[in-house]
């Protein structure tokens, strides 16, 4: 008798946090669009500059490519968060921008054999998708962060895009160990399979449009309706997000360096890139969890952990180092990704958010890319000047969390006085 009051006291309780409830169903939801979604692109990722080489691309190309795409991929997401915050249509851009990024992916399998400009066309296509995308999901995501804590509900999101950031490499080299034919073929194969998670990524996020049509009510509307402006908090900020951006090394460099040095076969950097995702994965959980618990201190804290994969990966020829190196720098990957858009979600307003990840997403691409491009000439002049200019940098940005997280206190308590005025 005992066991069935406590059981009705929880489904009471449950009732009561239904609200509660269907926040966290909407985030898992599009936690499971972003899982096939990754499975899709990062499946695409760890196969993407070999298959580019096979087709007639050259290595100048292969990096030029990666390169503008990421760029445009960026900085295009400040103007699509400016026109989503002016529309407020979040749906509208949220799925139009899905359906470039996901389906780019599997149009590879039709490219001729020595069709790499098509090729190269479709990558800069898949990351105009998810500049659409990108602010307006991030914003989505948000809305219904405010009830379920943001630190936790970004992590979520992480954890699940990165689920799918391992299957996805991990069903390539399954198909690469088992397809026989010429090479060409089965890279062909390798995009076709990808159609599948392409159209999953779709039907999840029709579901999640019909069953929550206005996510936006997720979070009330503030007493006070804010412009948004360039908070000193928010400016120290995009300059601390900026500096570890640029300190933080592109996979495409690692693999690139772990073949070349001959420390692992190229048929496993699949499998690499795999282990690094799901290190990614279950960093995002904690240091989401911890974010909602310490605030900044967990941004600081990851910081610090991850800041020297470059060393362990660059500055000893060890398998076993280099692995040290790659699980150091999934636990950077998760951390920023879960807990520096939960920030940008507590420093923007409701009815402007779109726009603040639109810039926090600009700043964050412009810089990646310039950080790539240095230490990627670097790597061919000192490995050291790549380790300390890498590190340097990251490190950097912690003094910098620490200042915006004061100056953010402060503006928050300043308004708080001017609405009870």
């Amino acid at each position: 008798m005992a066991n069935v009051l406590v059981l009705w006291r929880k489904i009471m309780k449950d009732k009561k946090k239904q609200d509660l409830s269907q926040a966290m169903l909407f985030i898992i939801l599009l936690g499971i669009v972003s899982l096939f979604s990754d499975m899709t692109h990062e499946g695409a990722s760890s196969i993407r500059g070999a298959y580019l080489a096979l087709i007639g691309a050259s290595a100048a190309t292969i990096g030029f490519i990666s390169g503008l795409g990421e760029l445009i991929g960026y900085s295009l997401r400040f103007v699509f968060g400016l026109l989503t915050d002016k529309k407020k249509n979040y749906w509208t851009m949220t799925i139009i921008g899905y359906i470039i990024d996901v389906f780019a992916v599997p149009a590879l399998a039709f490219v001729h054999k020595d069709g790499w400009i098509l090729a190269c066309a479709l990558l800069i296509l898949e990351r105009m998708g998810k500049a659409i995308k990108k602010p307006a999901k991030s914003t989505i995501v948000s809305f219904a962060a405010s009830q379920e804590g943001a630190g936790k509900s970004f992590a979520i999101q992480e954890v699940l895009d990165q689920i799918g950031a391992f299957i996805g490499p991990v069903i390539l080299y399954l198909v690469m160990l088992f397809k026989t034919g010429d090479t060409y073929s089965v890279y062909a194969l390798c995009f076709a399979v990808l159609t599948i998670p392409a159209v999953l990524t779709i039907v999840f996020l029709l579901i999640a449009k019909k069953k929550f049509p206005n996510p936006e009510q997720f979070e009330p509307k503030p007493e006070k309706i804010e412009k948004f402006r360039m908070t000193p908090s928010f400016i120290i900020y995009i300059i601390a997000i900026s500096l570890f951006a640029f300190g933080f090394i592109d996979f495409s460099l690692i693999t690139m360096h772990v073949s070349k040095g001959g420390l692992i076969s190229d048929n496993r950097l699949p499998l690499l890139y795999a282990g690094a995702m799901l290190v990614d994965a279950f960093s995002a959980l904690l240091f989401g969890w911890m974010y909602d618990k310490k605030g900044i201190s967990a941004l600081i804290i990851s910081t610090l952990v991850s800041a020297a994969f470059s060393l362990f990966i660059f500055g000893f020829r060890s398998v076993f180092m280099t692995i040290i190196g790659v699980l150091l720098w999934g636990i950077g990957m998760g951390a920023q990704e879960s807990i520096l858009k939960a920030v940008v979600s507590k420093m923007v307003p409701k009815q402007s958010r779109a726009a603040g990840y639109g810039i926090f997403e600009f700043f964050f691409g412009v810089f990646w890319f310039a950080g790539s491009w240095l230490l990627g000439a670097l790597y061919d002049i000192s490995f050291r000047a790549l380790i300390i200019t890498s590190i340097t940098a990251q490190l950097a940005s912690v003094p910098l969390y620490v200042i915006s997280s004061r100056k953010m206190a402060y503006e928050a308590s300043l308004l708080k006085k001017q609405v009870g005025d």
